[in-house]
């Protein structure tokens, strides 16, 4: 079924609209008698700081196009949910990197409640926001790393510790970039993403290179090879979850792709026990 984004909108903005009242949104109630429950249409255009009629146009479906700051005026004024305010920008085809984010602390819970299997999170600039300790035996402890340098971009260009980590470094570190080069796109706004790739380009001619070449690849699963020093060879698959309605967050979780890699997994499990009772005794 085709949908009629015009009407679709003009119905669901009146809807929204008719539910307020004007001590909800800090208004005062004015002498002349409601004839319809909600807000009058002029009291929605005072709040979003629109002309009454582009709002009567609006609501009568009339084929306007709002732009991201206007439907973002209409947001507020009309005291959208998170689920409606993305409802409008999808709606309306105009995605924008302003959009409200849920919070990420039961995201962070779920990270922990993946053991054994290692997982973290990332938000959209692959800074690591999360982790449990499997990832850390894995990989090296987040914890020890400077939170400007915990970055799985800047880890893999730049960390001593990666030069041999990864079996086919040139691989996952080109397919890294061109995913990063994707979220870059989506973020364009976001200076401190730009300012990440300045620096990464600046440090490592190899980010520089590659990043010059504008590959473009969003990854949601894969496979890597890697050489752990504590166990040895491992091949491990990855999936990337993305919760819904917050693009900006992955959950990366890691598991073994075959026996031996799963015996190395084991070991290691094995060596955390055997850290956790050396520190309890």
């Amino acid at each position: 079924m085709s949908v009629d984004v015009a009407q679709e909108l003009a119905v669901f903005l009146r809807g929204c609209r008719e539910r307020l009242t004007p001590g909800e949104v800090g208004l005062a109630e004015r002498g002349r008698a409601r004839r319809t429950p909600g807000l009058r249409r002029e009291e929605v255009a005072e709040l979003a700081k629109v002309s009454v009629d582009y709002v009567i146009r609006l609501e009568q479906g009339r084929g306007l196009r709002p732009s991201p700051e206007v439907l973002e005026a209409l947001a507020g004024a009309l005291r959208l949910s998170d689920d409606e305010h993305a409802y409008v920008f999808d709606l309306t085809r105009q995605w924008t990197s302003v959009r409200r984010q849920p919070e990420s602390s039961s995201l962070a819970a779920l990270v922990q409640a993946m053991s054994p299997l290692p997982a973290m999170l990332l938000n959209h600039r692959f800074d690591i926001c999360a982790w449990n300790a499997e990832m850390c035996l894995l990989m090296l402890n987040f914890a020890d790393v400077a939170p400007e340098r915990r970055n799985v971009m800047w880890l893999c260009a730049l960390e001593p510790a990666f030069e041999t980590f990864y079996t086919d470094r040139e691989r996952v570190i080109r397919e890294g970039i061109a995913d990063l080069r994707a979220a870059w796109a989506a973020h364009a706004d976001d200076q401190d993403l730009g300012e990440l790739v300045r620096a990464l380009s600046e440090e490592s001619e190899e980010f520089a290179e590659l990043w010059s070449r504008r590959d473009v690849k969003v990854q949601n699963n894969g496979r890597k090879r890697l050489n752990h020093p504590d166990v040895g060879s491992l091949t491990i698959e990855y999936d990337v979850l993305t919760p819904l309605g917050d693009t900006g967050q992955r959950l990366i979780v890691y598991r073994a792709a075959d026996a031996a890699s799963q015996r190395g997994f084991d070991r290691l499990a094995a060596l955390a026990g055997q850290d956790s009772r050396a520190l309890a005794g």
